[in-house]
């Protein structure tokens, strides 16, 4: 977390890496244009001006850019204070930018702010990740669905890759990089599926319950079983099997959604 965020020029495209840490666009950005001001010398577009002060939205996306994939990787576990300081220090970006991002991730649920404190990783209870799995099986087996569907040769070799780095973490026991492994497989069939709404709607929720998640892979037993429902996944997508697809993807998340509440 110590690399100093670098800003982008206005107008330029982020950077691949940068994109795949970002939820899929934003439904909304509301905090961000509420502070947009007119004035007689034109604040230009995508730039947010608070207290006179010019604030380039760059600098607000790195550290809300920053902020999000340190959440949905669990190097900011959840109960984590936000310390808008340290933060500055170690993004080396603004206070202002630090807050907006803050309060952008309060509106998508990933933050919340405690009384006469400072903001917190929101803490997500087994009971709200459970409805939260149940809302991703709907999603995410239309996703695969849609990935089916539009599959390319190249994201088809892409996933059958990504499929065999996985069972070298599993051989190896290295569970950690073997979440880390099943989130980009899941990134690798939504980018596949080429449905935008679905996506950003299933990587607001997935960040919420990475933590749950991750303890899952850790339970006994439970990533060889979640790499078999992976795999069968995989099989049907790349067989642009799309009913074969949707099956598999929601047999996979029953079984997420029945250990999460213990049946694992």
């Amino acid at each position: 977390m110590a690399r100093a965020v670098e800003a982008r020029r206005p107008g330029t495209r982020p950077d691949l890496a940068t994109t795949a840490r970002r939820i899929a666009g934003r439904i909304v950005d509301n905090l961000a244009n509420s502070f947009v001001r007119s004035s007689h010398s034109a604040t230009p577009i995508g730039e947010v001006r608070e207290g006179g002060i010019v604030i380039a939205a760059p600098h607000r996306d790195a550290a809300e850019s920053r902020l999000r994939a340190g959440i949905a990787r669990g190097d900011l576990p959840p109960g984590y204070r936000l310390i808008e300081s340290a933060l500055v220090e170690s993004y080396g970006t603004t206070r202002s930018s630090i807050r907006l991002a803050i309060e952008t991730l309060i509106t998508e649920g990933l933050v919340e702010r405690v009384p006469n404190r400072s903001a917190r990783v929101r803490v997500v209870s087994r009971q709200e990740a459970v409805a939260i799995a149940e809302c991703r099986m709907v999603l995410e087996s239309l996703l695969a669905r849609r990935a089916a569907e539009r599959i390319t040769d190249e994201e088809i070799t892409v996933l059958r890759t990504q499929v065999g780095q996985m069972a070298r973490a599993l051989a190896e026991g290295d569970l950690a990089g073997y979440s880390t492994l099943i989130a980009t497989l899941h990134a690798t069939i939504r980018a596949a599926a080429r449905q935008p709404t679905a996506t950003e709607l299933v990587d607001r929720l997935a960040a919420q319950i990475v933590r749950h998640q991750f303890q899952l892979s850790l339970r006994p037993g439970r990533a060889p079983r979640s790499f078999a429902e992976l795999g069968e996944v995989v099989e049907a997508v790349t067989a642009r099997d799309p009913d074969r697809a949707d099956a598999a993807a929601r047999r996979h998340f029953r079984a997420v959604i029945d250990a999460l509440r213990g049946g694992d």
